[in-house]
């Protein structure tokens, strides 16, 4: 009998049918993480259609795809990896952000608690 292969989810992902909204990006360029991730459906993504760059406007998450996507390392994402490389908390360590995806999140799992302080720093840039 083989085990079943947890699926992560991808906290940088687009707005597609059956995706997540994580967060809002903030006049500073930051994410408020919102404390319950809402559903995206086809009728939210036809409405988004003419909103440029929506994901610069909100972030999105959904399932990790691993070797599927250009981030992907071979064994763990870069993103969330160039994101900490450069990345210095500041101030006293306080709880982590609320936050509904991190049970399955590949950047949590991967990183830890240091993901999850640098997550609202990520706004999502498809054109990359």
């Amino acid at each position: 009998m083989t085990a079943l292969k947890k699926k992560f989810s991808c906290p940088s992902s687009v707005c597609e049918e059956g995706a997540q909204m994580l967060g809002v990006v903030k006049n500073d360029g930051t994410v408020s993480i919102l404390p319950v991730a809402l559903p995206i459906d086809k009728e939210f993504v036809q409405r988004s259609k003419d909103i440029p760059d929506i994901e610069r406007r909100f972030r999105f998450s959904g399932t990790c795809l691993e070797k599927g996507c250009k981030q992907w390392t071979g064994h763990s994402c870069g993103v969330i990896e160039n994101v900490l490389s450069s990345f210095t908390p500041k101030g006293k360590a306080k709880g982590l952000p609320e936050c509904s995806l991190r049970i399955n999140c590949r950047w949590f799992s991967q990183e830890g608690r240091a993901a999850c302080k640098a997550c609202p720093l990520v706004v999502t840039d498809v054109h990359a």
